[in-house]
């Protein structure tokens, strides 16, 4: 019985079942600040829509897509001449450090999912 599940580049969507045995137990990280730009796609949806700002987001798993209770984000700037794959990348370096971060609060026992979201301390 795992304490934790960590997803990552995991492109499917959980059954409820699944969700619900593993609940406060299943992380993800999703490469835009949610609750903006939910599923595919982000980095194209992001500079398509003129932001400003860019990102990436832990949030604990539920039964809808990329809803799960924030935990932690990261906040780049979207430059001038970004494309997809630039703005990819740099969220991907925000994305190795903020899931350890997460995944270490969550071993530390500081981090859990409560009735109305996540808990730290």
């Amino acid at each position: 019985q795992p304490h934790l599940v960590v997803l990552a580049g995991f492109m499917r969507i959980l059954s409820a079942g699944f969700v619900r045995h593993y609940q406060g137990r299943l992380l993800n990280i999703h490469p835009s600040l949610l609750p903006h730009y939910k599923g595919l796609h982000t980095h194209k949806r992001v500079l398509e829509a003129g932001d400003a700002e860019h990102g990436c987001s832990v949030h604990f798993v539920t039964e809808e897509l990329d809803g799960g209770p924030l935990v932690v984000q990261a906040v780049i700037s979207v430059q001038l001449h970004d494309t997809p794959a630039a703005l990819a990348q740099r969220v991907h370096v925000q994305e190795h450090r903020i899931y350890p971060l997460a995944i270490r609060w969550f071993a530390e026992g500081r981090l859990s999912l409560g009735e109305h979201g996540a808990l730290l301390d």
